[in-house]
Parts: structure tokens; C-alpha cells; sequence
């Protein structure tokens, strides 16, 4: 069994991982990048945020055919080729893992195809297809990712997906059953839906998007409660069964009143857990916490020294810019710079129809934790964008401090959503009034001016909306 030895090794090639590898290799160090795939790019690349981003862009083309006939424009009825759709987001999911495969050869990275387990708190035992060998190494990152829930008391069976296998689209199943109205499930209902199923929705909690505020959540309700067959909300899964024609389920919503039907297939989307186990933490200093994450300080070192952890495995929000930005701190903290993770927020994004994104202190954490706020918000009604575009769904709502006019928080829904929570995140991290935002000048016509006008109804003056003087 041969020995090397690498100033830092990565476990874990996603975004945090490959993120953390690269500046690593930027500021001289000698790195190793230890992963399962043939490229970098872990679960957001491989099994979960690209490839579902490009079926959902592929659900959004077939949501504006149907759309363009209140616009005057009617499309036959489209013709679906699921092998060239999986053609397409395979294609999507290739380009970008060869490319940081590339990405890897041009800053000497040592990208290793295999497996890493932990032998003491500066080696580790690597299997990959060359066989075993081990590593030692002066400080090690753990970027291990995360996996699906299952339901305990669901059968093994190829008509369950979880949102892996429900990413494979190996058929559209006539009647989806979708257990989970988190963001996975939601998101994943979409594509679904615009395929040609007829989606429900079951939920155990009173509300869809829990995490969300009420009136965020409500925009995004009430268009696919149009759309979907049924939304069941505190409504819990307590049994089911596999039958020859799909899966038989029973559930039980809050009165405690049982019912059963049946489904082609029941995709099950209730969370994930950190990848903590069979890692050989054990034989390291390195603490793991009841629900499995690993426990770090500011500067993302666990217990042991040596050893460095990041993103899902690390603790919540388990999404990939948080995991992408808490490898570059491990870097830098190894690189002897002063540096910590503490951001003012970190933004969430719903890729749903419409989108939903938030940045900062929401409405529902200032009630429960009894932070005096002023809340004003801007109905996409009024906005001539969102009217040439037909979705005047939206709503754009800023959480501001009443005494300094401070920006806490930045919720919008709607159309492009997530690719306007950027500004909301300069917003509260650089510590903006709301008189920033009111006199920063912003496009006209585009849904960014709604961000504009919400801060201008906070003095009153919102030019597009009248609220008389109380």
C-alpha cells in the first residue's frame, strides 16, 4: 500500500468541495480533491440543483406555450421526446462537470475518483479503481454532502422515487403522488406537472413552504392549486402499499380521518441528511452532532485540529452557495488568513412558477422573535414589466427596521425571483437604508424597479401606488 502526502485534501467534490480545492491550489498549496464521480460536481451537479434547473426550464418553455393563448398566440399541442428532454439535461450536467474536470488539470489539483476514510486525524485511506492507498496530509476538508430521506414504512420499489431517481425521468407517470411540500418537492412537482402528470401535493405541516412567509407562499399556492389535482396540507403518509398498478396510500389529516388512493408512482421529498457515517470520524477528535452534522466554529474547524468541514455536512441551510462560500473561509483560515463565516444572510431561492426567494430577517422569524419591524411590500400589479409579461403574481417585500430604516430582510415572489435576490443581499450585508434603495435609479421597464418602488412606499411616495397618509 503506497503513501503520499498533500498539504490539504477535500473529501467531497461538490460545490464546496471543488470551490474549496480551487482557491486552495490559487494560494500554492498542494491539493488533493477525493470524489465518487469521474468530475467534480457533486449532488447540485450531478443529481440535484442543475439538472433540476434545466428541467424546469424545460417545464417554463411548455408553461408559456399554454400562457401565450391569453396573449393572442395559440401552439399546438406540444410534442414531449422524454429521451431528448434527458438528452438535454444530460448534456447540461456534462458540459459543466468536464468542464471543472479541466478545471482540476490547470491548477495541478489531484482529483481522485474514490472513496476517503479517515485512519487518524492527519492520514486517510483512499480506495478509488488503482486500488488502496493512503494519504497524509496537513490539514483535510470534509465537503460530504447530503442524501434524500426515505419513509421508513415505504416499500422498495421502482414506483417510489426519491429526488434522485425522480431526476432520471424514466417515465411520466399518468398520477404523481408527491410527499413533501418543501422546495425538492415543489420543485419537482413543476416539472412533472408541465410533463403531462396530474401532481398531488401532501404535506404534514399546515402550509406549503414552511420556511417561507405566508404571503410568499400564498402566490405560489393559489397558481398551481389551479394547476395541480389536489394540495393536501396537514395531512401525514401512514401507509403504503405496492399493488400491480402502482402504489396504494393511506393517509391521515388532522382530525385523524383516514383515507386511501392510489398512485402510478409517489415521489417522497421530506429532507436530507448530512453524510457523516462510514467516513472513520471516529478514529479523529472530530465531534458529530445528534442529527449528524458535524460541529464547527466560525472559521468551519470541527474539534480535531486538523480537520476542516463545510456545507451540508456542517450544519443548515444545506444549499450550495452557503457550502461554496464556507469553503473558501476554510481555505483562507488554513492560510493563516483572519477570516470568518458569519454572513448578514444568506438568500434562498424556490424555483417553482413563480419563484420564490428571500434574503435576511423574514416577517415569520421578527414575530417569533419579537423584533419591532416595519413591513412594506409592492404588489407586481402595479408594475408595467410584470403586466407585459402577464404574471402580475408577484409581490416584493421589504422587512425594515423602523428606528435606523436599516434593510433586515428582502422577500420577492414572482417571475425571476432568484435572480433578483441579489441586490436584497448587497442590500442587508452592507448594512443599506431604505433610503438607498428608494434613491438608487433602477431600470425602467423591469421587475427590479418593484424593489425600488417598495422602498419608496416606506416614505409614502411610491409613485405606481397611492397609500394616503394615516
Amino acid at each position: 500500500m503506497s503513501s503520499q502526502h498533500s498539504q490539504l485534501v477535500v473529501i467531497g467534490g461538490g460545490p464546496g468541495g471543488y470551490a474549496a480545492a480551487f482557491l486552495a491550489a490559487d494560494l500554492g498549496m498542494s491539493v488533493t480533491l477525493v470524489d465518487k464521480e469521474k468530475n467534480p460536481g457533486g449532488v447540485c451537479l450531478f443529481r440535484g440543483c442543475i439538472p433540476s434547473k434545466a428541467l424546469l426550464h424545460v417545464a417554463k418553455v411548455l408553461s408559456e406555450s399554454k400562457d401565450a393563448k391569453e396573449l393572442g398566440i395559440e401552439f399546438d399541442k406540444p410534442k414531449i421526446h422524454l429521451d431528448r428532454v434527458r438528452d438535454w439535461k444530460n448534456s447540461v450536467v456534462t458540459r459543466l462537470t468536464s468542464g471543472l474536470g479541466q478545471l482540476c488539470q490547470q491548477r495541478k489539483v489531484n482529483y481522485v475518483q474514490g472513496t476517503a476514510q479517515f485512519v487518524n486525524s492527519t492520514t486517510v485511506q483512499i480506495e478509488s479503481l488503482q486500488g488502496k492507498n493512503r494519504l497524509t496530509f496537513d490539514h483535510a476538508i470534509l465537503a460530504t454532502g447530503s442524501f434524500p430521506v426515505a419513509l421508513p414504512f415505504a416499500p422498495k420499489s421502482e414506483k417510489i422515487l426519491d429526488s434522485t431517481t425522480a431526476l432520471n425521468l424514466e417515465s411520466i407517470p399518468e398520477k404523481l403522488l408527491v410527499v413533501g411540500g418543501g422546495y425538492i418537492g415543489l420543485e419537482l412537482s413543476t416539472v412533472y406537472h408541465e410533463l403531462g402528470s396530474e401532481v398531488s401535493v401532501v404535506e404534514m405541516l399546515p402550509q406549503i413552504l414552511m420556511g417561507a412567509d405566508r404571503d410568499l407562499a400564498l402566490v405560489l399556492e393559489k397558481r398551481i392549486k389551479e394547476r395541480f389535482k389536489s394540495i393536501m396540507t396537514s395531512t401525514k403518509v401512514t401507509k403504503m402499499i405496492e399493488t400491480k398498478t402502482g402504489i396504494q396510500v393511506t393517509f391521515e389529516d388532522k382530525d385523524g380521518k383516514t383515507f386511501t388512493d392510489e398512485y402510478q408512482k409517489v415521489l417522497v421529498a421530506i429532507g436530507r441528511k448530512p453524510n457523516s457515517n462510514n467516513l472513520g470520524l471516529e478514529k479523529t477528535s472530530v465531534k458529530v452532532n445528534p442529527r449528524g452534522f458535524v460541529e464547527v466554529n466560525l472559521q468551519r474547524r470541527t474539534t480535531d485540529p486538523h480537520i476542516y468541514a463545510i456545507g451540508d455536512i456542517a450544519g443548515e441551510p444545506m444549499l450550495a452557495h452557503k457550502a461554496s462560500h464556507e469553503g473558501r473561509v476554510a481555505v483562507e483560515a488554513i492560510a493563516g488568513h483572519k477570516v470568518a463565516f458569519e454572513p448578514a444572510c444568506i438568500p434562498a431561492v424556490v424555483f417553482t412558477d413563480p419563484e420564490i426567494a428571500w434574503c435576511g430577517l423574514t416577517e415569520n422569524e421578527a414575530k417569533e422573535k419579537n423584533i419591532a419591524v416595519k413591513v412594506v411590500k409592492f404588489p407586481w400589479a402595479a408594475s408595467g414589466r410584470a403586466i407585459t409579461l402577464n404574471r402580475t403574481d408577484g409581490l416584493t417585500k421589504l422587512i425594515i427596521d423602523p428606528e435606523s430604516e436599516r434593510i433586515l430582510g428582502v422577500s420577492i415572489v414572482g417571475v425571476g425571483a432568484g435572480e433578483m435576490i441579489a441586490e436584497g443581499v448587497i442590500a442587508v450585508e452592507m448594512g443599506s437604508v431604505a433610503a438607498d434603495l428608494k434613491l438608487s435609479i433602477h431600470p425602467h421597464p423591469t421587475l427590479s424597479e418593484t424593489v425600488m418602488e417598495t422602498a419608496e412606499s416606506f416614505f409614502g411616495q411610491s409613485t405606481h401606488i397611492y397609500r394616503p397618509k394615516k
